[in-house]
């Protein structure tokens, strides 16, 4: 099966310090793959390298037609839905405004308001809240209100940066219960990056570890998990 996303010696650079170093890494289409290693490894990097937001060098594709210098914009219109580290909500407008406004693009609108059925379903405390200032909700619901908006898009992957940050383990477990729904009923396939390596590990199906911005170790998330050297060295724990 061809891969959905494959990048191939992938380097980037914030000016002129290179962050990234020849990574290829790739993604089955309806997979989960996670982004593994300590603070600086490159991981969000690499999440900011497919959407066209820092230089890079190297190959990247989606469904085989290279992506590289393309424009953020066009590759979100190719399918590309990146959930920022820091949530990236406008906490100014409404629950129900975040997720229109992500929508404005699309063309079908019958198919919009359908996905925006299938959020509440996903969400139901954003249905509940969607008359409220974005800023006004919990954490955990400001995350779940940015999962929400990059499916809006009508994804076919999705870039989840720390899903995790800053929230209480049972929001957390939650959350990934939901993402793993999305990813089965929805058929969307799921780059993650977090910061907690055990959590990632039970819910993608394939790994990737980096450390300074190459990868050191890529293989199925359960042999990742059982590879004691590796996790003592590169995930600590």
């Amino acid at each position: 099966m061809a891969a959905l996303l494959e990048a191939q010696g992938l380097k980037a650079f914030y000016g002129q310090t290179q962050a990234l170093h020849d990574v290829s890494f790739s993604l089955a289409p309806g997979g989960i793959t996670t982004l593994l290693g300590a603070n600086g490894a490159g991981k969000t990097t690499t999440l900011r390298s497919i959407c066209g937001m820092v230089r890079t060098e190297g190959s990247i594709k989606l469904d085989g037609q290279p992506i590289g210098g393309k424009a953020t914009e066009d590759i979100i219109r190719l399918g590309v839905g990146h959930v920022p580290e820091g949530r990236g909500t406008f906490t100014n407008l409404s629950v129900g405004e975040n997720l229109r406004v992500a929508a404005y693009t699309r063309k079908d609108k019958v198919a919009a308001e359908r996905d925006l059925g299938m959020v509440f379903e996903y969400f139901p405390i954003l249905k509940a809240r969607v008359n409220q200032q974005a800023g006004t909700l919990s954490g955990g619901e400001q995350q779940m209100l940015a999962i929400s908006r990059a499916l809006m898009l009508s994804p076919r992957l999705m870039l989840l940066d720390e899903p995790s940050f800053g929230l209480a383990p049972l929001i957390v477990q939650e959350i990934f219960r939901i993402m793993r729904r999305i990813n089965s009923e929805a058929k969307v396939s799921m780059l993650l990056v977090e910061q907690n390596a055990a959590l990632a590990l039970e819910l993608a199906d394939h790994a990737y570890v980096l450390e300074t911005g190459r990868v050191v170790m890529s293989g199925k998330s359960a042999d990742v998990k059982n590879n004691e050297a590796i996790r003592k060295s590169y995930l600590g724990y």
